[in-house]
């Protein structure tokens, strides 16, 4: 760690000078603030008292620097606002597309149910096990499902029916997991 060593008045007034009595943080000036002269590198980092390592700052600025890098300093607000924006923007992208999928999925069901009871309506805990099938296997397997059930020999009621497609479904599952 670099030793402080004091700063001569003749270059902190230089440093004033250079700056224009104003502070190069927030442009605060006299009689409002008082000024300090601020190290760009911090001593505390390898700094030294270099005429080009040292700026003019008001005491609030350059107390709340610290001994901190300026490359660090936080983000600027219209960054910080252009991030989050870009945040939302990816966000509802992301819900638009899990919508869109949610939409494929139930619209796919349909077509499932359709195949299945030849009517326009299901009960609603039979079409959710419907879209769970077509998200797991895809509609094709679940339509060829459907059918193999619908052509098996000795199912009549549609309970029978359904619960034997379930069993067609989760075997094509299990056989998918091997």
């Amino acid at each position: 760690m670099t030793e402080r060593r004091p700063i001569s008045k003749r270059v902190r007034f230089d440093v004033f000078k250079r700056d224009g009595f104003v502070c190069q943080y927030c442009g605060a000036h006299p009689p409002a603030a008082v000024l300090h002269i601020d190290h760009i590198v911090a001593v505390a980092n390898g700094g030294e008292n270099d005429f080009d390592n040292l700026i003019t700052a008001c005491e609030s600025c350059n107390l709340g620097k610290g001994a901190r890098d300026l490359a660090v300093a936080p983000e600027a607000l219209a960054d910080k606002a252009a991030r989050i924006a870009e945040a939302e923007e990816q966000l509802a992208g992301y819900v638009a597309v899990l919508e869109a999928k949610r939409e494929r999925i139930e619209a796919e069901a349909w077509r499932v149910v359709k195949t299945l009871t030849r009517k326009d309506s299901i009960q609603r805990d039979r079409f959710q096990s419907i879209k769970m099938f077509v998200e797991r296997l895809g509609v094709t397997e679940v339509v060829e499902a459907a059918e193999i059930a619908l052509g098996a020999r000795g199912v009549y009621s549609d309970t029978a029916t359904f619960r034997y497609f379930c069993g067609v479904c989760w075997n094509k599952i299990r056989d998918g997991e091997k």
